[in-house]
């Protein structure tokens, strides 16, 4: 039995930070000579819910995060350590994931957290009637969960077993050499089954049923102005938990955020103004840039006309002026990006990235090649093409990047553009139902492995969101899943990736980067390349 402690070593990834800039005073710091434990951070979007087992947004992350806790979680290093569990042990055949809870685990209104609530906790995602968006992140690896979820097989078919109060048993279809890294996802997070019994759905929507197991528990929830939480004493570790009160604000508006952050009236925020990232960059110390393993891209809906032609979906792809957008638009640190996978993943020295194709793509727009190949697809100079609904998320920073789009295309193409917006929720119903033309989105990865881009493509995967079906693509993925060999897993990824690209069923648009502000007098807390940010160490010192 081999005991996991960290990531493999295969998984190369930094979080080297700049440091660039100031903010104001905490205006509420003193108090009889000391300082005050509370950390107030703004959020610019809203999330679509807080049940863990629930959503997929990552406007929730912060949230959820800091205040449930699954097994395992994301180190200052980037490496997994013990959650709520304390050890695990992997079988030789790798199929058989055996975690050690802690001793007297509690939940935040200080009843018992056993193995037990894990099970229930994961047999609810595997209901369907939850309608939970990661439930694949069940289905397509533990044993009986697929047939359970799909009706066909019963709860005892599930390789999930509680084998007493603090032993958990967890049992995969195939050896998967990344799987501890989903662990760390929130749709692992427990939930206590009495307050969701209780409450049904309406179990997140107050501060006195909002159970947790994590750092923080919830105070007061606040729709449309934000979270009030707590530290929690009963988290195993609340000895070394310093926060005493964690306040999300929401402030949608960055350049709004970052005026109330000069005045001291918030200690950080989510988003940065991209107008003002250059100054920012050479005067604050409270400017964090942080290395996002993530990509902006952009939906294409590919069961509909004309954008079901690849030329038609290259073409437009083609026409970006990549760099453009990234130093005129959003004056950031990101890449230009020619594929759906970031580069950050390496294999004993090789960079998965490294001699990949740019899949006919350029950072700046090749103006010519695409009207060649708008040509191709039966719409030369743009004739005859129909308007181009381009949809976005309300955002300030995304209404910048669609407009400079918009121009783009219709200067370049000779299309005729129109674009549109809805706030987060009403949007996003309208991609899964293939509602739309192109669409902003984009996938900041879940676990530190390239697999957590690959399945948005696969032809039956809940995520697809753009119609796009291929069964090529479908193979190679199938394959790459289940090689445990590392080099030969990313060979496959590799193929796959040139399948994909070659289809260009999505705009890849920039590889991220993530700029935070954080205030200098905050310390403890850290972000990983998954966008993570866990503050149970946080403090402020002044």
């Amino acid at each position: 039995m081999t005991r996991i402690l960290s990531l493999m070593s295969i998984l190369l990834f930094t979080t080297a930070m700049v440091f660039a800039g100031g903010a104001g005073d905490n205006s509420e710091m003193e108090q009889g000579g000391d300082v005050e434990q509370k950390l107030i951070f703004a959020l610019q979007n809203e999330p679509d819910g807080l049940d863990p087992g629930i959503t997929n947004n990552s406007f929730a992350s912060p949230v959820l995060l800091n205040s449930f806790e699954g097994l395992v979680v994301y180190d200052e290093n980037n490496s997994i350590a013990g959650g709520s569990a304390e050890s695990w042990t992997i079988s030789d055949d790798g199929l058989t994931y055996t975690f050690t809870l802690r001793n007297n685990l509690k939940w935040s209104d200080g009843s018992p957290l056993t193995a037990s609530d894990f099970v229930y906790s994961y047999m609810r995602v595997l209901d369907p009637a939850l309608g939970a968006q990661y439930s694949e992140m069940l289905t397509d690896y533990i044993v009986g969960a697929a047939e359970y979820y799909g009706g066909s097989e019963d709860m005892n078919s599930v390789g999930i077993k509680a084998l007493d109060d603090q032993t958990l048993e967890i049992i995969l279809m195939k050896p998967t050499a990344y799987y501890i890294g989903i662990l760390g996802m929130w749709v692992y997070s427990p939930v206590n089954e009495a307050t969701v019994t209780a409450n049904g759905d309406k179990w997140t929507l107050s501060a006195e049923s909002f159970i947790s197991n994590g750092p923080f528990k919830m105070e007061e929830i606040s729709f449309g102005e934000g979270y009030e939480l707590v530290k929690n004493e009963n988290y195993w570790n609340a000895a070394n938990v310093k926060l005493e009160k964690l306040n999300f604000r929401f402030i949608p508006d960055p350049s709004t955020a970052l005026v109330a952050l000069e005045k001291g009236d918030i200690d950080g925020q989510w988003e940065v103004p991209s107008a003002d990232l250059p100054s920012l960059k050479a005067n604050s110390d409270a400017l964090q840039i942080i290395p996002s393993y993530g990509t902006t891209y952009y939906e294409i809906n590919c069961a509909k006309a004309p954008y079901d032609n690849p030329k038609v979906r290259l073409a437009l792809s083609m026409a970006l002026d990549r760099t453009s957008l990234i130093e005129n638009v959003l004056q950031s640190t990101d890449q230009p990006a020619f594929s759906l996978i970031a580069p950050g993943y390496s294999v004993d020295g090789m960079a998965y990235d490294e001699g990949r194709s740019d899949f006919g793509l350029s950072p700046m727009a090749d103006v010519e090649g695409a009207r060649a190949m708008l040509a191709e697809a039966g719409y030369p100079n743009g004739e005859g093409f129909p308007t181009l609904e381009l949809s976005y998320y309300t955002n300030e920073t995304v209404k910048n990047i669609v407009e400079a789009m918009q121009q783009m295309w219709q200067e370049n193409l000779g299309i005729k553009v129109n674009v549109s917006t809805e706030e987060w929720a009403v949007y996003y119903e309208n991609i899964q139902a293939l509602n739309y033309d192109v669409g902003a989105m984009g996938w900041g990865a879940d676990y530190m492995h390239p697999m957590t881009f690959f399945p948005l493509r696969l032809s039956d995967n809940g995520m697809n969101n753009s119609g796009y079906a291929n069964s090529e693509y479908d193979s190679l993925i199938e394959k790459a899943q289940s090689e445990t060999d590392p080099v030969n897993a990313m060979k496959l990824m590799r193929e796959a990736d040139d399948v994909l690209m070659a289809d260009m069923p999505l705009i890849p648009l920039y590889y991220r980067s993530s700029p935070k502000m954080i205030a200098p007098y905050v310390k403890g807390w850290y972000i990983t390349p998954l966008n993570n940010m866990y503050l149970s160490g946080a403090y402020i010192e002044k």
